[in-house]
């Protein structure tokens, strides 16, 4: 079963011709700008939200040689792979 819409019916005064073309420009305009606008939002928010986390970040002090003793934040082991069967890919 095909779904067939009516043919949409053209005007045949070059008026009306002209005035749906401005029409249809004039909204692909605003449609262009208002997704610039939205797109500009979300950059600036962006770059805002990232500069508030590395701002927020605490700050790491300076290594110097006067301490070659201090605690790394690495942990340090050994491991075993461990394969229980086939791998499932999703």
């Amino acid at each position: 079963m095909r779904f067939h819409l009516p043919s949409p019916r053209r005007s045949r005064h070059p008026l009306v011709r002209a005035l749906s073309l401005l029409l249809g420009i004039a909204m692909l305009g605003v449609l262009l700008v208002f997704g610039l606008a939205v797109a500009g939002v979300l950059l600036v928010g962006g770059a805002l939200l990232l500069a508030w986390r590395q701002w927020k970040q605490p700050r790491a002090p300076i290594a110097t040689a006067a301490r070659p003793n201090k605690p790394t934040d690495v942990l340090e082991g050994e491991f075993v792979v461990i394969r229980q069967g086939p791998v499932v890919h999703h």
